[in-house]
């Protein structure tokens, strides 16, 4: 019989039982969507390192088999070039993620990061026929989103120069809207059309009066 894993109490003080698949988690891990997603990144990165053509042929997003292989829409987020790549995705994961998931609600969370990687590889694949790897486009989303709920929040960008988070995605915005089409293998299309997706969303969630 599995033990009853109690984590969270209602207004009387009485213990409420966790279901579904926390329950197999212990109670003193703090495991979030975004925390999962970040380890599930880690672990392909480790696996793409010894089957490398396992994994940039059947995880990553190659435009040219996406009806053969369509589950690679969801994958690709999952499966990076290579550590710089998979660091500064990570860390922003890390900050940005984590903040937007403890503020919407995990589930909310999860809708938000899988639709704008998913919208963000349909709008790269209209202007380009390359494979596709990385979180980026769905990260894009997730910042996106945080802009319109929380425009109080403030980064160090470069670690240095204070700014408010909508002027940071202004700011990427822009960059990535003047460096389209250069030859430097970044998916720019897919930060602006995820960035949008995000903004959209955060948009929808701000006219619900829980979140505004």
């Amino acid at each position: 019989m599995k033990p009853v894993d109690f984590r969270r109490r209602d207004e009387w003080g009485e213990p409420i039982p966790v279901n579904g698949w926390r329950g197999y988690i212990p109670s003193g891990l703090p495991v979030t969507y975004s925390g999962l997603i970040l380890l599930t990144c880690i672990v392909v990165f480790l696996i793409s390192i010894i089957f490398p053509a396992f994994v940039y042929n059947y995880l990553a997003l190659n435009p040219d088999y996406v009806m053969q292989r369509p589950w690679t829409l969801i994958t690709y987020m999952f499966v990076h070039a290579d550590f710089n790549h998979i660091f500064w995705n990570m860390f922003f994961l890390f900050f940005f993620g984590m903040e937007l998931e403890r503020r919407v609600g995990e589930n909310k969370f999860l809708q938000i990061y899988i639709l704008s990687g998913i919208v963000a590889a349909l709008g790269q694949m209209m202007i380009s026929s390359g494979s596709m790897v990385g979180a980026s486009g769905a990260l894009f989303g997730v910042m996106g989103c945080l802009a319109i709920i929380a425009p109080e929040i403030r980064i160090l960008l470069f670690f240095v120069i204070p700014m408010s988070i909508r002027g940071a995605v202004v700011l990427f915005a822009l960059i990535d809207f003047l460096t389209l089409g250069s030859a430097d293998n970044i998916a720019h299309m897919a930060h602006i059309v995820g960035l949008l997706v995000g903004l959209a969303y955060g948009q929808a969630m701000r006219r619900m009066p829980r979140y505004y």
